[in-house]
């Protein structure tokens, strides 16, 4: 009776699904794919910020060693370089017109010093207009085709781990654009079991939790 079934890019939950709904449609959630796309971005800027933190350290003992004093080098919004990655973390997640004044300003000036995350940053959002904006396969298997070939392009390495995952699951990733289904309600329902589980510091009397969670949230 199950005609299909959303899930991650686990193998075992792909295992298990096939075992128990043989005449499923299994339909790669496309916020999981996203995820992958915006994991990579972050890694890009993650290996930046360490980079910058080396120089910062290395200008730091070298002033130490000539006695003089350091003195960080302030970009045009006030952040030094070290800050202006570390704060760049959330509006990456952010569509840009969704950034505050503030964020856009950051935006440009961490784009003009890190041209290959405004790659990266656009690729990402590429990806989420894809799934927004396609109303059937034919037109996403092409539209996918073109962004992976502009993946190869950027020659990213964790960009390319992704085009290949893809390229794996990609039958299952275009059953989306069928009935455009997520499990977006299951992973809120799968939030909130993990917050109600930390309230406690973890669960000792399972029966107990599963009782207290069918009665509240059943």
């Amino acid at each position: 009776m199950v005609k299909e079934i959303t899930l991650d890019m686990a193998g075992n939950m792909g295992l298990i699904v096939k075992k128990s709904f043989p005449n499923a449609t299994l339909v790669i959630d496309r916020f999981h794919v996203q995820k992958l796309a915006l994991d990579a971005l972050q890694e890009i800027r993650i290996k930046h910020r360490w980079k910058a933190l080396d120089i910062e350290n290395d200008a730091i003992e070298y002033a130490r060693n000539k006695s003089l004093k350091y003195t960080p080098e302030l970009l045009s919004n006030g952040d030094t370089l070290k800050q202006l990655l570390a704060r760049s973390r959330y509006l990456l997640y952010k569509s840009s017109n969704k950034w505050t004044e503030n964020q856009s300003n950051r935006a440009t000036i961490l784009f003009q010093h890190y041209p290959d995350l405004e790659k990266a940053y656009k690729l990402c959002q590429n990806l989420s207009w894809i799934f927004n904006n396609t109303k059937d396969k034919t037109s996403a298997l092409i539209r996918l085709a073109k962004w992976d070939e502009k993946v190869r392009q950027a020659a990213f390495k964790s960009f390319n781990t992704i085009a290949r995952t893809m390229s794996i699951h990609y039958k299952n990733i275009l059953n989306y654009f069928d009935n455009r289904s997520t499990n977006a309600s299951a992973e809120s329902f799968n939030a909130k079991i993990k917050a109600f589980r930390a309230q406690f510091r973890g669960v000792r009397n399972v029966d107990f939790f599963l009782f207290r969670l069918t009665t509240i949230f059943a």
